[in-house]
């Protein structure tokens, strides 16, 4: 293993020490845990909090969409591990400004048990009405007939941002509660991966994939995929990552935002030549896209692979799409 790195059981706290320092404007621990960052001005009087949570090694996902116009605030777990049910907990409190909060978040079993736990404390020992929506865009997870079970992965930015555009104008916790549902809804992504990452206190990959292979619809931490394989070419790659999602959901004629994200070892050339491929496919369905984003914004580790996420837009969503966010890793001004 070739990291960067002191004592790897200091990866995660050194890494929040490290981000907090550099953004002292923008974002604020609770109470003196580096595992629980809130926006710099939490709580904000009137507005829904939306909370999220989740392992490290991820980022920009999760903590890096904590900022105006998205997220409020965000528990932080080890690397690949659920943050705590007090981390939570004091997470939410934080970013209560009388309105209630939205847990907004992947749906994996730890975060599930640890948020539903939270949220009780919060309503008993604080009396703030929590809300949760679970974000399951991940088609290659579960059949259409079980999608309630799939994972969350990148497609859980789009609700970030449509969400906290909304709680952004002071929406009720229902509202805001709602539109994050219609999001996802119209949410749908699929993924690649053509190499492992390395979990530093485990110091070995986390699954293995020889030179010549890659597997089709990898989870984010290594769970199995629909189809392993010899590597093909960029084009055929996105041949399979994008019928899925038109299979699923149904997209002829309509506008969409695209986002192609590398999951940590991808770099951004590999992308555009993935977009190029994409444009040509929607193009032979009349499917127009409003905004593309492309880069990095939900990694596993270093891992090399993409995923490819489609939200099908409608005049509300577009119009919450192109509000204002800006966060320390997320810039909307960027994206047009």
């Amino acid at each position: 293993m070739k990291k960067i790195l002191n004592n790897p059981e200091d990866y995660v706290p050194e890494m929040l020490a490290g981000l907090l320092a550099a953004h002292p404007g923008r974002l604020k621990s609770v109470g003196g845990d580096v595992h629980c960052i809130v926006r710099a001005e939490s709580p904000i009087e009137g507005k829904v909090g939306i909370v999220t949570g989740g392992g490290s090694g991820h980022l920009p996902v999760f903590l890096g969409y904590v900022g105006r116009g998205m997220l409020d605030g965000c528990a932080v777990g080890d690397v690949f591990a659920s943050p705590t049910i007090d981390q939570m907990y004091e997470t939410t409190k934080a970013v209560n400004g009388g309105a209630g909060v939205l847990h907004l978040f992947g749906n994996y079993g730890g975060d599930v048990m640890n948020f539903a736990a939270a949220a009780d404390q919060a309503d008993m020992e604080d009396s703030i009405e929590v809300a949760t929506v679970l974000v399951a865009d991940d088609v290659a997870s579960a059949p259409a007939d079980r999608a309630s079970s799939r994972r969350g992965v990148a497609g859980m930015v789009y609700a970030f941002k449509i969400a906290g555009a909304l709680a952004e104008e002071k929406a009720s916790l229902a509202q805001v509660k709602a539109i994050a549902e219609h999001c996802l809804a119209n949410t749908r992504s699929m993924g690649v991966a053509l190499g492992p990452c390395t979990v530093p206190q485990v110091g070995k990959p986390t699954f293995t994939l020889a030179d010549d292979e890659m597997e089709i619809g990898m989870g984010i931490h290594g769970e199995q995929g629909v189809r392993r394989g010899k590597l093909q070419t960029a084009d055929e790659i996105v041949d399979q990552l994008i019928q899925p999602i038109l299979d699923d959901m149904p997209l002829d004629g309509g506008e969409i935002s695209v986002m192609l994200n590398s999951l940590g070892g991808t770099p951004l050339e590999e992308l555009y030549i993935m977009y190029r491929r994409l444009l040509e496919v929607l193009k032979q369905h009349d499917i127009t896209v409003y905004r593309p984003y492309i880069g990095r914004f939900a990694t596993s580790m270093e891992m090399v692979g993409a995923s490819l996420t489609v939200l099908k837009l409608d005049d509300e969503l577009k119009r919450l799409l192109d509000a204002p966010a800006s966060t320390p890793f997320f810039d909307q001004s960027q994206y047009v």
